[in-house]
């Protein structure tokens, strides 16, 4: 099920794109050692998961068409008998840029990461324009089967798990947390601690309010008008109200994607979908509706609309940092 792979397996053509992604590892450890001086040591891995709709996640069917997909697990140059980790899971971009500095950044605490990719082995590359290509509950499992992956591994230490999501992958990371989504295809271990980034807040799922005891954080931009932030307020109140530990740091003129560096101006995607107009509700036998319409959602509902903006925020980000380092050193009780 779970499996490293060796370098004559690189060089098959069933893996050319491993073959090309080590390539492209050994390319910038070589030639770029200055960006990527606190990792230690890589490991790429594979492993089979199942591509599965919104109704059939939600029902707990387990027929969706096998994938394998793969994930890079990047330690920090400090030796540790046992290192604590955190899986990284992508927005409709696929691993974009913003993902690796976050991955640079949580190395030099000490802390070991694990790069999700949910698209590459489904032949996506990215979803902003199409989003209907990926059911938006699909890369959970996939999260779940990292959890199995990094629980079993002799170097890490299964109890010191956590995920750390961007935009879909917020959303990922944030519902995820839910019981009964564990129940129906979770792992027999549990993340550790929930950080959302950005995420979208705007279906209302059955037993929604379930969630694990453990922390959960959101970073969440007031101006984003891709994900809206109040409906991820809403979300925060009602768990607070059932006493979980959730805390929301939401920044004001704050954009999409406002943690990453290399967005030197604000761009507007005249092509990306964004449902920050639709309000969706799970109804009986894992139904997604249009709560205004009481129509069942697609990717076609007028709600639907384009042209979300993304933009760095530079008080935002250094707050954003405190705050992570801070939560992340306290969860695995860093020295």
């Amino acid at each position: 099920m779970l499996k490293f792979m060796s370098w004559k397996e690189y060089s098959c053509g069933e893996y050319s794109y491993y073959a090309a992604f080590l390539f492209f590892i050994i390319f910038n450890l070589v030639f770029i050692k200055p960006v990527i001086a606190d990792v230690g040591r890589i490991e790429l891995y594979t492993i089979q998961s199942i591509t599965l709709t919104d109704q059939q996640f939600l029902m707990g069917k387990k027929n969706g068409n096998p994938v394998t997909i793969s994930g890079e697990l990047r330690y920090p140059r400090k030796i540790m008998k046992k290192y604590p980790v955190i899986v990284l899971v992508h927005g409709s971009g696929g691993v974009s840029g913003y993902v690796d500095d976050w991955a640079q950044e949580i190395n030099k605490m000490g802390v070991a990461v694990f790069i999700l990719d949910s698209f590459t082995g489904r032949g996506l590359y990215k979803v902003n324009n199409d989003q209907s290509k990926l059911g938006r509950l699909a890369m959970i499992f996939d999260a779940y089967r990292a959890l199995d992956l990094l629980a079993e591994h002799n170097r890490v230490d299964p109890k010191k798990i956590a995920i750390m999501g961007f935009s879909r992958g917020g959303q990922v990371t944030l519902y995820s947390s839910m019981k009964r989504f564990q129940r129906l295809h979770g792992s027999k271990h549990e993340f550790s601690g929930y950080i959302a980034f950005y995420p979208s807040c705007i279906t209302q799922y059955k037993e929604e309010q379930e969630v694990v005891d453990n922390p959960i954080r959101i970073f969440h931009g007031g101006a984003d008008n891709y994900n809206p932030v109040v409906t991820c307020r809403a979300f925060v109140n009602r768990l607070k109200k059932d006493g979980k530990d959730v805390v929301l740091h939401e920044y004001p003129n704050a954009h999409h994607v406002f943690d990453y560096t290399k967005l030197v101006k604000p761009i507007v995607l005249k092509k990306a979908q964004t449902t920050r107009a639709c309000r969706l509700k799970e109804v009986d036998e894992g139904v997604i509706v249009n709560v205004k319409s009481g129509k069942d959602f697609t990717y076609n509902d007028p709600c639907v609309e384009r042209g979300p903006t993304i933009a760095f925020n530079r008080a935002a980000y250094d707050k954003t940092k405190q705050e992570l380092s801070n939560f992340i050193s306290s969860l695995f009780q860093l020295l």
